[in-house]
């Protein structure tokens, strides 16, 4: 009698896995199984993205070294340059302004004041002392100039307008004049009144020294009024506090006094070594006085 099978289940033929999308078992595909899903044509594009993004280049910012730190002369480069600049405009500055009030003339020595001779008999005095000459030469504009002595009343002396001979006027305590400017004004003949700071600087002396400039009668010989013929200046470099100056004569006071210094003009003013009755308008040449008319020849005594 035949053995019947210990297994009376008839096998049913299994389902190939590609035919249902799933494996016998009923759970979803793992491991190798899973594998031929994804693959193919699907797969392909989002693999070539990835590589895309592994091999992308990177930015040539992100490949720059760090910055160091920057020194301080590099922080502070702006300002310290600011700074230079404005050293070296108030060096300039200083320089222009030291230049301009600096002066430009010396004096060996300060002239120390004389007595006065005695006169004649009966006779007015002579005003003044008389003076050394110390020469007429032209001077260059701004050339400094030492002077033997100071105040001087003749020497070398600017020739351009406006710098020598300068104008006839009443100058203040500020009004900067040179000695070379006035000095061509002596020149030609004409006086300059001087003071000194403090005494004449105050505000009653300008005062009086303003009136004197407009006051003074004209000159003796060529009857110029005091307004173009009298400069009235600053110049401290004189043993009294005023004085009054014509070429080669000089008349020091230890006060303002309008009447020496009128008399002190029509004995001495008007005789400068340029001929007598020039222009007296700064800066224009001089006129020459007429020649002498010849005296007739002598006729021998019968």
């Amino acid at each position: 009698m035949a053995k019947q099978s210990r297994n009376p289940r008839p096998t049913s033929p299994s389902t190939p896995p590609a035919a249902s999308g799933r494996p016998a078992t009923g759970r979803p595909a793992t491991g190798a199984a899973a594998a031929p899903a994804s693959t193919g044509a699907a797969a392909a594009p989002a693999s070539t993205a990835a590589a895309a993004r592994r091999t992308r280049p990177t930015p040539a910012s992100a490949l720059r070294a760090p910055r160091s730190p920057r020194s301080p002369l590099e922080r502070y480069r702006g300002a310290i340059i600011g700074l230079v600049v404005a050293a070296v405009v108030l060096a300039g500055g200083a320089f222009v302004f030291l230049g301009a009030t600096a002066p430009t003339y010396a004096c060996a020595t300060v002239l120390a004041p004389t007595a006065a001779p005695s006169p004649a008999a009966n006779a007015t005095p002579h005003l003044g002392q008389v003076t050394r000459d110390l020469g007429r030469a032209h001077a260059e504009t701004g050339a400094r100039v030492t002077y033997e002595y100071c105040p001087p009343t003749s020497g070398s002396h600017y020739n351009a307008a406006r710098l020598g001979p300068i104008a006839t006027r009443f100058y203040g305590a500020d009004d900067r004049t040179e000695p070379q400017g006035w000095v061509h004004n002596l020149e030609h003949g004409q006086m300059s009144v001087l003071y000194r700071c403090p005494e004449g600087c105050g505000e009653t002396a300008q005062a009086a020294l303003r009136t004197l400039q407009q006051q003074l009668p004209a000159s003796p010989l060529c009857a110029f009024p005091a307004s173009a013929s009298v400069v009235v200046t600053r110049f401290d470099d004189m043993p009294t506090p005023y004085a009054a100056v014509v070429w080669g004569r000089v008349l020091f006071l230890d006060s303002l006094d309008d009447a020496a210094i009128a008399t002190f003009s029509q004995q001495s003013a008007d005789r400068g070594p340029e001929p007598q009755c020039q222009d007296a308008v700064p800066g224009a040449s001089p006129t020459a006085a007429p020649p002498a008319t010849p005296a007739p020849a002598a006729t021998p005594a019968p």
